[in-house]
C-alpha cells in the first residue's frame, strides 16, 4: 500500500476523540475519508469501460483477481474532469456490502483529526451537495471536507 506520509498530531492537540483520515485533493480542495474504509492506494490501472454506465462510473479494473468498479468523484460531484497525472491514484474502499475504487488527483497524508475541529457541513459547499459531507475540519490554513461514504455509495451497497 502506498502512502505519502503519516502525521501523528504534530500540530494539533489530539486529546479526546479523533478521526483517523486519509486526505486527498480534488482541484484545490482537500477531502478526507476514514482510513478504516481504505483497503489500499494504488497507481491507476487500465480501466474496462461499460456502455450505458453513468458518466461518473469510469468502468472496472482487475485488481489482483478482484473486479473493482472505479468511480470518478469529480464527475459525480459535477466538477470539471482533469487529466491523469503522475500523482493520480485509485483508492480501493471496502464498505459494508460494497467494494469500490475512487479516482483522486493526489493523496496527501494520513492524519488524526480531533473531533473538536470538525463542524457540520452547510447544505451546499463548493458545488458539492452537503448531503455527501459528514462535516468540515479546520486545520491550520486549510479546510478539509470529510466525505460521507454511506450517502455517496449507499445506492449500490448490498442490503443485508
Amino acid at each position: 500500500m502506498e502512502l505519502t506520509k503519516q502525521t501523528q498530531g504534530a500540530k494539533w492537540d489530539t486529546e479526546g476523540a479523533a478521526a483517523q483520515s486519509i486526505l486527498f485533493k480534488m482541484g484545490n480542495e482537500f477531502y478526507g475519508l476514514s482510513i478504516s474504509l481504505v483497503r489500499e492506494i494504488i497507481k491507476p490501472l487500465p480501466i474496462t469501460r461499460f456502455p450505458k454506465s453513468p458518466p461518473y462510473v469510469e468502468g472496472v479494473v482487475d485488481l489482483r483477481g478482484r473486479i473493482l468498479p472505479i468511480i470518478n468523484l469529480r464527475k459525480m460531484f459535477g466538477l470539471e474532469p482533469v487529466a491523469e497525472t503522475d500523482d493520480t491514484r485509485f483508492v480501493d474502499l471496502q464498505l459494508e456490502g460494497l467494494d469500490v475504487g475512487i479516482i483522486v488527483e493526489s493523496v496527501s497524508e494520513v492524519m488524526n483529526i480531533p473531533e473538536r475541529l470538525i463542524e457540520a457541513a452547510p447544505p451546499i459547499v463548493a458545488g458539492v451537495e452537503g448531503k455527501y459531507l459528514q462535516g468540515i475540519a479546520r486545520l491550520d490554513d486549510k479546510l478539509i471536507m470529510l466525505l460521507d461514504v454511506n450517502e455517496i455509495f449507499g445506492q449500490w451497497k448490498k442490503k443485508s
